[in-house]
């Protein structure tokens, strides 16, 4: 069961939200909060699996709650961003602030709860304006920064922003754990990121996933 908080100051949003999550047979809707701080207090006690976080709230924005949530440590939960599509500029720097995943408010229900489902397998998922936004972003790292990776550790990359673990690439490639362990680090290292999630949208805004 995948453990769901929902984060907007619009009572009628989130009840719509819970609604139509709660039909479906392997989420559970476990709380839900009306700004940004009281976001990062039930994500801290409830440890939800995922948390869908609207960028503008009162007391705390989304991306207050984000960086306050990273600054926390592994907390386990993995945000998506679901805001309006009038947030275009802000794509970047909720990314960089730790969401794995950034749709809009007129996603597709179907594909909300897709989206859900493979942000929790561990994949990174933007909406396409949101995809765009990122890559247009004047902050954008220069393409030629993948350039340092040998084959191997783009292999490795391709199969980090799928959303496999060390041990399902280990598996895949037909090596050891630890040696996985050691690409990934080295990925990591050249591509000048903090973890995982920060590699696969490297990858995805540089068509390497």
């Amino acid at each position: 069961m995948i453990r769901v908080l929902i984060a907007d100051d619009h009572p009628i949003v989130r009840q719509g939200l819970r609604t139509f999550l709660e039909i479906q047979e392997d989420l559970a809707v476990v709380g839900e909060a009306a700004d940004g701080a009281e976001a990062v207090e039930l994500a801290e006690s409830l440890r939800p699996d995922i948390l869908l976080l609207d960028l503008k709230m009162p007391v705390l924005d989304g991306l207050g709650a984000l960086t306050r949530l990273s600054a926390a440590g592994e907390h386990g939960t993995r945000v998506i961003v679901l805001t309006s599509v009038s947030d275009r500029g802000d794509v970047a720097p909720a990314m960089r602030a730790g969401a794995a995943g950034f749709l809009y408010k007129d996603v597709d229900p179907t594909a909300l709860v897709q989206a859900i489902r493979a942000v929790h397998g561990g994949q990174v998922l933007l909406a396409p304006e949101a995809a765009e936004a990122m890559i247009s972003s004047e902050d954008r790292r220069p393409a030629e920064a993948g350039a340092g990776l040998t084959d191997r550790e783009r292999e490795v990359l391709r199969l980090i922003a799928g959303g496999r673990s060390n041990r399902e690439i280990a598996r895949e490639l037909l090596v050891a754990e630890k040696t996985v362990k050691t690409h990934v680090s080295n990925v990591l290292m050249k591509l000048g990121v903090q973890d995982r999630t920060q590699a696969a949208l490297f990858a995805v805004r540089h068509g390497l996933a």
